[in-house]
């Protein structure tokens, strides 16, 4: 098998710069590497997880219980891996991902009230066991404050439409901060490597950024 680097966190922290980033210094390596990301808007395969972020199941993201957002998801990702990027994986290739089955947890969790051990549990047992989906070897948490993250998102376009509109979990503020809340505990929990990327408003370059997260990597065995 290959390796798998997830660059995960909440909205607008920074995760498609520098996955590409990441990727690009691989590939300037000499390595033999893949860039991916999820959700996959051009797959056909996408249509539910589209659906339910353009608010056609409920106006706000509670209005999906976690069970079933996650399976949106997961669907996406099990069809990424079986046409775009399984046998590459299998036969030794290293992928850079852009979110993964972790941004459910990241994000769906949270919907869980109390202990969110089983949710997590049956997460991982549905998408890496029942799936058959490959575990990272090192998932990069890029910590983005809500704060900073929301002056950041307020002039990104949304990816679905390419237009201003904001999709119902970036246009929801209280549900950002507890999905950057839970991100922080799962994180550590989960024994993600943290990079924080900023203090306040006080962000860090993203070559600074960039920097840190090639340490993390080179220290993959």
């Amino acid at each position: 098998m290959g390796k798998l680097i997830v660059i995960e966190g909440v909205d607008s922290s920074g995760k498609e710069t520098q996955t590409k980033l990441l990727f690009e210094y691989l590939q300037n390596k000499g390595l033999n590497v893949k860039k991916i990301s999820f959700p996959d808007y051009e797959s056909d395969f996408c249509m539910p997880v589209k659906g339910y972020l353009a608010g056609e199941l409920g106006d706000n993201p509670d209005d999906v219980n976690a069970y079933a957002a996650s399976s949106f998801y997961a669907i996406d990702r099990y069809a990424s891996y079986k046409r775009d990027w399984g046998k590459f994986y299998e036969s030794g290739g290293i992928i850079v991902c852009d979110r993964y089955v972790t941004s459910n947890i990241v994000h769906q969790a949270m919907k869980i009230k109390g202990d969110k051990t089983a949710f997590i549990e049956w997460l991982a047992d549905y998408e890496y066991e029942k799936l058959g989906l490959p575990r990272p070897d090192v998932v990069i948490f890029l910590d983005m404050p809500p704060v900073a993250a929301q002056f950041l998102m307020k002039n990104r376009a949304n990816k679905i439409t390419g237009d201003a509109q904001k999709d119902i979990h970036e246009k929801n503020t209280d549900y950002l901060t507890a999905a950057y809340n839970n991100a922080i505990g799962v994180a550590e929990n989960q024994g993600w490597r943290r990079v924080v990327c900023a203090e306040g408003l006080n962000i860090r370059t993203i070559e600074d950024i960039h920097e840190e997260i090639i340490s993390i990597v080179e220290k993959i065995k």
